[in-house]
């Protein structure tokens, strides 16, 4: 009997282990995703969740489950909503987190999967510039496949939304492009500071990994 319990105790704390957010260390970046996963967020409109396909992106794949591992994206705002364009998030309310990811770039891959509605990309700017910041198209940006910007060919998808695109629809678009414009002060000054400024903004308030 103490065998038995010690054992439903043993599987109960491993199962918290697992649970738990990864410390945000270099270990971090070793972490390599399965070949496909799912990921659950939850937010302030419901919840939706995506699967990753590695095949699409190694790089990116790797780096948004390594995200979703540390909690990066637990409580951050969905700073740009563009109606029947896209949705962007990506910076942390977590100062210590995004002074860790900083200077951490992926280098550029090619496209592989199309920027179809639902699909999920990484932002970027120049060469090798992706990072942490991600954005869903609401609909089908098929010259996002082809397009260069900053001197690079192609946003390159690397999930898409398989439930809840609904929710990924009803987030407030009101402020379009304009609270893009100074996301990067949450790095600074947290989500407060932008919430007060932009009250009706969006939030993720988790994500994590799925097991099925």
């Amino acid at each position: 009997m103490k065998s038995f319990l010690l054992l439903i105790v043993t599987s109960f704390l491993f199962a918290q282990a697992d649970a738990q957010v990864l410390k945000t260390d270099a270990n971090l970046l070793k972490l390599k995703a399965p070949e496909t996963f799912k990921a659950e967020f939850v937010t302030s409109k419901g919840n939706f969740t995506v699967e990753v396909y590695r095949s699409w992106s190694p790089l990116g794949a790797d780096r948004f489950y390594q995200l979703i591992r540390s909690g990066y994206y637990n409580n951050t705002v969905i700073f740009r909503v563009v109606k029947d364009f896209l949705v962007q998030f990506g910076v942390s309310e977590d100062k210590q987190k995004n002074i860790f990811w900083q200077g951490k770039n992926l280098k550029d891959e090619p496209v592989v999967g199309s920027n179809t509605d639902s699909t999920i990309c990484f932002s970027r700017g120049a060469p090798n510039t992706r990072k942490t910041s991600i954005f869903i198209n609401l609909r089908n940006n098929l010259t996002y496949d082809t397009l260069n910007a900053g001197g690079v060919k192609g946003f390159v998808p690397f999930a898409k939304v398989i439930t809840g695109m609904d929710v990924v629809r009803q987030f407030f678009s009101g402020y379009g492009n304009d609270a893009m414009k100074p996301a990067d002060t949450i790095y600074f000054k947290g989500n407060k500071w932008f919430i007060n400024k932009f009250p009706q903004i969006d939030i993720i308030k988790e994500a994590r990994v799925i097991k099925d």
